[in-house]
């Protein structure tokens, strides 16, 4: 499996009990989809994009909120112990679907970015992850490029059958890359 596929969900803190049980520290929304999960993918090396399938076989929030899991093949503390501390993916395709102004970020990868007072501004070409704020960076029709956060008070509706995005940007963001 490929990273561009997948969709990170967390990591595996550490090792539970002597058979080779795992603690997941879930760093996602949707708690109770994940302990449903049948598999995970871990990213054995954080330099190789590559993924490796292991299947769930038992699965068990814990009091502090996070997964124990059990997984097929991992019996042991020393096997258990060689996948602790690896980040852990979904297939995007196993994604529970979002509705309204939620969205996955791969989601709206192409969405055109029209704005109330603006009109047609652009096209998403990818989101910026910074620790305060998400940003669209969205490639106007002239080729400029044009920023524009990721706020629920900036969205007004996502309309994803016709990939569109409808916002209301504060007054002069758009001018303000086109001049």
């Amino acid at each position: 499996m490929n990273l561009d596929e997948c969709h990170y969900i967390g990591y595996t803190s550490k090792v539970h009990g002597k058979q080779g049980e795992l603690t997941l520290k879930l760093e996602v929304d949707f708690l109770e989809e994940c302990k449903k999960l049948e598999s995970v993918l871990i990213q054995m090396n954080k330099t190789d994009n590559s993924l490796i399938p292991f299947f769930i076989t038992k699965s068990e929030f814990q009091n502090n909120g996070t997964l124990r899991i059990k997984l097929d093949d991992v019996d042991d503390i020393a096997t258990a112990k060689s996948l602790s501390g690896k980040g852990i993916y979904i297939l995007n395709t196993a994604l529970p679907t979002q509705k309204g102004k939620q969205f996955y970020h791969h989601e709206v990868a192409d969405f055109k970015i029209i704005d109330t007072n603006y009109g047609q501004v652009g096209e998403i070409s990818q989101i910026l992850n910074y620790p305060k704020q998400a940003i669209f960076e969205v490639l106007h029709t002239n080729g400029k490029e044009i920023l524009i956060p990721v706020a629920d008070d900036i969205i007004n509706e996502i309309d994803r059958e016709n990939k569109i995005i409808n916002v209301t940007t504060p007054d002069g963001l758009i001018d303000l890359y086109l001049e």
